[in-house]
């Protein structure tokens, strides 16, 4: 059997729990045909770079299959025809990469980076801004015209 990535986008009007029940179809489908689907990561709802179906945002997951291709071509059939995919994509791989996907390194780097900084980021309330002109004329006394 072959190894493949699969990452699908749910609408985002849909609730997280619909995209978990999308989510067991989906490795249903793929089990009931001989496969199985060893990880799957929910990324969260993201923006997307141009909109949809009209649709700005998205709910993100991913798969990671172990199926023969009949498997997988039966899953993207039903994600076809499911109007809560809005787009799929499938990439057979060589192995599955253990532990987090890069999207949830990020965003737990993220995270952790915010909660760092505290409210405000590092830039605080713009007290590092440069002046504007008239500000620093006026701090030193001279009035602009």
């Amino acid at each position: 059997m072959a190894l493949y990535e699969h990452v699908f986008l749910a609408r985002q009007d849909v609730t997280a729990q619909q995209v978990e029940e999308l989510t067991t179809r989906f490795k249903g489908v793929i089990e009931a045909n001989g496969g199985s689907v060893g990880k799957t990561e929910y990324w969260g709802v993201k923006s997307l770079t141009y909109r949809i179906n009209k649709n700005r945002k998205a709910h993100f997951t991913l798969l990671n299959i172990d199926a023969p291709s009949a498997a997988v071509q039966e899953m993207e059939r039903q994600m076809r025809i499911d109007e809560d995919v809005l787009r799929f994509l499938t990439l057979r791989v060589e192995e599955h990469e253990d532990g987090p996907s890069a999207m949830l390194q990020k965003r737990d780097r993220d995270e952790r980076e915010r909660g760092e900084r505290g409210f405000g980021g590092d830039r605080g309330f713009g007290g590092d801004r440069p002046r504007r002109p008239r500000e620093r004329d006026e701090a030193q006394g001279e009035e602009m015209v």
